[in-house]
């Protein structure tokens, strides 16, 4: 009995102790996270405040954008032809840069030459004739004057000499249309460009009409796209519209809106020109960015402002307390690298548009150059 009493005494008391240890380790664990959480707490009071560059919101007039594919083309894209009958003698390689008035193909004018020099004489031997038959005709007049001759001898030396001269004019032309033939012999570049295709080959026969080269301007370009005729009330010449390649987007203009559609595809044809600091080569596939309706007023903020994340897209908004706070957003229409949002923003909000990837809600800002 008093050996079961002992063994008791024994059991209560290592109970005991073990409840005292788990007591002293949760003590000192909870003891643990109240320290841990106040150096976290400190660390985040004392952590300097974030370099942000910021825009305003502002209200614009937007309206919803639809994209069609475009190619961006060339304003000079020719099939330069021979103008004259001969062979061909030499024919510009394919890449060779031309300024404009360059030899692009050379036709054999041994025989233009020769019709030259053929005019060329025929000329001068009128020029020697008009010259003896003027001389006669004086001669011819002085001898009417004394009755010496008919007055029908001198009728005839002058209707001689007007005969002559006629003759020396279209000698004259035909010397001129020999020398222009002859020129032609040099086909020319009518613009600055590349040749992209050699379509005659030396030795080939080449009459007028013939296609000897294809010449493209690669330096002034255009974008050409088919846009649906139901579009045609919503735009106009010199109208903004966005050209988009891959991520990069570029505001532009309407060049030239033809308002005809094709009864098939009811669509009508639209030249954009070309953004100044976009490289594009003729043949690039593009995106043309147009409004699909009526503009209407929006707020809307830089296109850098938007914060993607998987649940939403979201925007920093500075407080007056230079703060940041964060705000869930609805984008919309866009133009250029504004972009419409709906969710509490109201013009004149300043909101960030630099360094808001790791900005948290309520941080404090510093601000860098402010964007425009």
């Amino acid at each position: 009995m008093f050996e079961v009493e002992g063994r008791v005494r024994l059991l209560d008391r290592r109970v005991r102790e073990s409840i005292e240890k788990f007591i002293k380790l949760m003590v000192f664990t909870a003891t643990v996270f109240v320290i841990h959480g106040a150096s976290v707490t400190a660390q985040q009071r004392q952590a300097p405040p974030a370099l942000v560059e910021i825009a305003e919101a502002s209200e614009e007039l937007m309206a919803p954008q639809t994209f069609m594919p475009g190619t961006i083309i060339s304003k000079n894209d020719s099939r330069i032809a021979a103008e004259i009958t001969g062979q061909v003698s030499w024919v510009a390689p394919e890449g060779t840069l031309v300024k404009q008035g360059d030899v692009v193909a050379i036709i054999d004018e041994r025989n233009h030459r020769l019709a030259v020099e053929r005019n060329r004489s025929q000329l001068k031997r009128l020029d020697a004739r008009i010259v003896f038959l003027r001389a006669d005709l004086t001669r011819i007049h002085e001898l009417t004057q004394t009755n010496n001759t008919p007055i029908s001898r001198a009728e005839e030396a002058e209707s001689t000499l007007l005969m002559t001269e006629e003759e020396r004019t279209q000698a004259r032309i035909a010397l001129e249309q020999s020398e222009i033939d002859l020129e032609r012999t040099q086909v020319k570049a009518p613009f600055p460009g590349r040749v992209v295709a050699r379509l005659a080959q030396a030795g080939e026969y080449a009459t007028p009409g013939r296609q000897i080269v294809r010449l493209v301007d690669t330096e002034n370009l255009e974008v050409r796209a088919q846009a649906p005729v139901n579009l045609a009330a919503v735009l106009a010449d010199g109208q903004t519209v966005v050209v988009r390649k891959g991520a990069a987007i570029y505001d532009s203009t309407i060049r030239a809106l033809v308002p005809v559609g094709d009864t098939v595809s009811r669509t009508m044809e639209i030249r954009v020109d070309v953004p100044g600091d976009a490289a594009y080569v003729v043949g690039t596939a593009v995106q043309i960015g147009v409004p699909e309706s009526t503009p209407m007023q929006v707020v809307a903020v830089p296109r850098d402002a938007l914060v993607l994340r998987s649940d939403g897209t979201y925007v920093f908004r500075i407080k007056e307390d230079n703060t940041a706070e964060r705000l869930l957003v609805t984008t919309g229409a866009a133009a250029g690298e504004r972009v419409a949002v709906t969710g509490g923003l109201e013009q004149g909000d300043r909101v960030v548009v630099r360094g808001g990837e790791r900005l948290r809600p309520g941080q404090s800002v510093q601000f860098g150059n402010v964007a425009t």
